[in-house]
């Protein structure tokens, strides 16, 4: 009786490593590499009979540290790894229609670019829309229905028989676009916190593969059975993962944070069978949050400074990107470098000149998106040493540095060793802001804060093609200081903000930190267990 009474000290390690600071702590705010915490919990609850009765309390960090990587996380890298190729895909056939589509409806160049930005414009109103979608009635709900919504228009695409139509339908494809990006949001909340980083950048192997053999479709497809073939064939990786939908469980974040704790755990313990270990002895317990996914918490006093230089970043990262991969396809069409861009001396009222794709350009086109699979390792490995913010400050700085050698008279070779480059990092910080965002909000908000900012990423895209399209046409020089500008300032972005999150465990609420208990949650990412405080 005396011991029920009696305050209990919690003893515990607490690692202070980057992975446990918090929003609005700087690195000098940590003075030691461990510490011993104590923390007095008043006795008297009726849960805690007996020291040795009390059942501990696990955090899902914890868990999935403890289950470590296995056969489970190989076939979710699988399963969601078809939905970031499906939607690689699809953005990368927009690049090689536009030669093929300009020649067969006859089409000016701003048409051509109004076939890109219509996809980018309705994913762009969509994305919010799937973020909130993605919060309320969770990861797989909302991944399942943006690919069904996905393929069913991608198919019908190819079967559009005018220009307006088939801008319409590329709309919709669009929309269903909006929603696919938060594959990394499902993906994330399944990783054991170290080499979070590592397994997210493998998994976007998945998008430069798509990349790759879009082209390698293209290259086979385009020249014997035309661009409506193309369309069909592109929608398989979609086709995949509706057929293996099946097998994707729910994320366990998402079901505490609506209070099943039960089904949590039941995912929690497949996970562990399949990956052949031991669940650790405990349960986890649920932070039941009716209001999700609300946009007046991503501009909070505790997240507006974060939220507003992540939608900054993300549109400037986008805006570069797609315009590279425009560009590439324009530029590898002058042949050299030296002579005019194709059409430039045309009346832009009557600019109807017609360059198909040439086998020349389409192997070009291979290398350059190829460059993204060396891309990813070379920023995976910086990524690893530096932290993500530095590194995506690095390859903001060296792809500007690198759209410097295009103003000059420089032949096929070397512009397509300039691109090739260029894509790699370029690549690397968009798969590095991919890892972070995620990283940095709670999982109330997780998915719209990725939708938000998705958003912002697609308006960039939208204004690109009007930049690598109609711009180049007017002015080679202006069109690659748009780009080069755009970069430079934005690599000064990454280093604004607020917290590095290498090694960082996520955030289950943002309540956990009003409550005085963040600390015990995100605690337990090294010694793990944390026992009900303040309950």
């Amino acid at each position: 009786m005396e011991n029920w009474s009696r305050p209990r000290r919690i003893l515990y390690k607490r690692h202070l490593s980057s992975e446990e600071r918090f929003v609005g702590q700087s690195d000098e705010d940590q003075n030691t590499d461990h510490e011993i915490c104590t923390i007095t919990s008043e006795g008297g609850t009726s849960a805690s009979r007996s020291g040795s009765d009390e059942e501990e309390t696990l955090t899902v960090d914890y868990v999935l540290e403890t289950i470590g990587f296995g056969k489970f996380h190989w076939k979710l890298s699988f399963v969601t790894g078809f939905a970031w190729m499906g939607e690689a895909m699809e953005m990368m056939i927009l690049t090689i229609l536009g030669p093929q589509l300009r020649c067969e409806w006859r089409l000016p160049s701003y048409k051509v670019a109004l076939i890109i930005s219509v996809v980018f414009l309705f994913s762009a109103i969509s994305c919010p829309g799937w973020g909130r979608v993605y919060d309320m009635y969770g990861r797989r709900v909302g991944l399942i229905m943006s690919m069904c919504w996905t393929l069913f228009y991608g198919l019908l695409s190819a079967f559009a028989p005018t220009y307006s139509w088939f801008l319409f339908l590329q709309g919709l494809v669009g929309f269903g676009l909006g929603g696919i990006p938060q594959t990394v949001t499902l993906y994330s909340e399944f990783l054991p916190i170290k080499k979070r980083g590592t397994y997210i950048m493998m998994m976007t192997l998945f998008w430069s593969g798509g990349g790759v053999f879009e082209v390698l479709l293209a290259l086979w497809i385009m020249p014997t059975l035309g661009w409506r073939w193309l369309l069909i064939v592109s929608t398989l990786p979609l086709a995949i993962f509706i057929c293996f939908c099946f097998w994707l469980p729910e994320s366990p974040r998402f079901d505490l944070l609506t209070g099943n704790a039960e089904k949590a755990m039941a995912t929690l313990q497949r996970v562990a069978k399949d990956n052949g270990k031991a669940m650790p002895p405990g349960k986890v317990t649920a932070h039941t949050q009716k209001d999700r996914g609300q946009i007046k918490d991503l501009l909070s006093p505790q997240y507006w400074r974060m939220t507003i230089l992540l939608w900054f970043l993300w549109l400037s990262i986008a805006f570069s990107y797609y315009g590279i991969i425009l560009l590439t396809t324009e530029l590898l069409q002058t042949g050299d470098s030296c002579g005019t861009i194709k059409g430039a001396d045309l009346d832009p009222t009557c600019n109807l000149e017609c360059n198909y794709l040439t086998s020349a350009d389409y192997k070009s086109l291979l290398w350059t998106t190829f460059a993204e699979v060396p891309g990813i390792f070379a920023v995976l490995w910086i990524m690893e040493r530096i932290g993500r913010r530095k590194t995506m400050a690095l390859c903001l700085f060296i792809f500007s540095l690198l759209i410097l050698p295009l103003y000059a008279c420089i032949g096929r070779v070397a512009l397509t060793i300039c691109i090739f480059i260029a894509r790699a990092f370029i690549i690397g910080v968009f798969q590095v802001v991919y890892i972070y965002t995620p990283e940095v909000f709670p999982t109330e908000n997780r998915a719209l804060a990725m939708g938000t900012c998705s958003m912002m990423s697609k308006l960039g895209s939208l204004v690109s093609p009007f930049v690598s399209e109609v711009m180049l046409r007017k002015s080679k020089y202006l069109s690659l200081s748009v780009y080069c500008g755009c970069t430079l300032l934005a690599g000064f972005l990454p280093l604004m903000l607020p917290l590095e999150t290498l090694g960082r465990g996520l955030q289950e609420s943002s309540l956990n930190k009003e409550a005085g208990v963040q600390m015990t949650t995100t605690t337990s990412q090294t010694d793990g267990r944390s026992n009900k405080i303040g309950q």
